[in-house]
């Protein structure tokens, strides 16, 4: 979720139901030199809460001192990414490619677990490849180094986002530890997160790359989960949540750098709805708050009226 989690999005998250959320990972290198743009990742708001710094990074002792600096910013509890399967991240050792040095993930877990008050959890996939599938041996491990918590990708290292998730291992790493069991992977309708839970006995659900595609996903699970249905957003919930989250956008970056780096979340807001692609190429040359928020509520009129016109005609 790198340039996507950023405060504007977690804000959203939050408002829609999420109930924890997680900042961009930040290499532990960067923390310790004090490089401004990932320290600026750590920005938060107390809307937010409760609310994690990521880090990452392949040295114990680096990884030590960057979780003293984050948990001097305030968050909540602290993770410990060793699930992304990036080969520029992997293949120097940090995120799942401590998959390949357990000794060292157990090392630099406790390292951060000693240097700090708050919880640490730590994020990681169910093995380097099917071959090597040792999240029953990781799982026991972590626990004993400290970690509160585990989420586990129900993914290898070498299936990045292909593939099927495989949840039949949360039942049996449940087995193996005493600590919370976070499922993630796959987790992208109210449907599923209710399946999740009953099939694996779970102790929670990670939502990621779904909230992209629908950012509403959060309060439609907490309504599936408490009424067995869910109703979908309006266009002017959508219109109107989509403004908000812009806006959040802007006054972390300004409206010059705002606006552009805000695009990749159009597609989620509109996804499915008549005439959404042109809207979409349409924004993508805006480049003002004042003619974006124009644009969406002519498109919601033209939606109206169209809509109107085929009841009419219908009648």
């Amino acid at each position: 979720m790198e340039d996507v989690t950023d405060v504007s999005f977690r804000i959203i998250a939050r408002r829609m139901g999420a109930d924890a959320v997680y900042t961009e990972f930040i290499s532990s290198e960067a923390i310790i030199r004090s490089i401004a743009k990932q320290l600026k990742k750590m920005t938060m708001l107390e809307e937010e809460r409760p609310l994690a710094i990521q880090i990452y990074g392949g040295d114990p002792e680096v990884m030590h001192e960057a979780a003293q600096v984050s948990e001097a910013a305030g968050p909540d509890f602290l993770d410990i990414n060793c699930g992304c399967w990036v080969k520029n991240v992997a293949g120097k050792g940090a995120g799942a490619g401590l998959l390949k040095d357990l000794p060292r993930m157990a090392k630099m877990t406790k390292a951060v677990v000693d240097a700090v008050k708050l919880p640490v959890t730590v994020k990681t996939r169910l093995g380097w490849d099917k071959e090597d599938i040792n999240i029953l041996e990781v799982a026991p491990m972590l626990e004993q180094a400290g970690a509160a918590a585990l989420t586990i990708h129900c993914r290898t290292r070498s299936q990045g986002h292909s593939g099927e998730a495989d949840w039949s291992w949360i039942p049996k790493i449940k087995q193996r530890v005493s600590i919370p069991v976070f499922l993630n992977g796959d987790v992208n309708s109210p449907e599923a997160a209710d399946r999740a839970f009953r099939e694996t006995g779970c102790d929670a659900v990670m939502i990621a790359r779904a909230a992209i595609s629908n950012p509403f996903i959060f309060r439609e699970t907490k309504e599936f989960f408490a009424n067995g249905t869910y109703t979908q957003a309006s266009l002017d919930e959508r219109i109107t949540l989509c403004l908000q989250h812009l806006q959040h956008s802007i006054e972390l970056r300004t409206e010059h750098r705002g606006i552009p780096n805000f695009r990749k979340y159009y597609l989620g807001y509109f996804k499915g709805i008549f005439g959404a692609a042109t809207l979409r190429r349409e924004l993508m040359s805006i480049e003002s708050y004042a003619e974006v928020e124009d644009k969406l509520w002519k498109f919601a009129d033209t939606v109206r009226q169209r809509e109107g016109s085929a009841l009419i005609t219908a009648a």
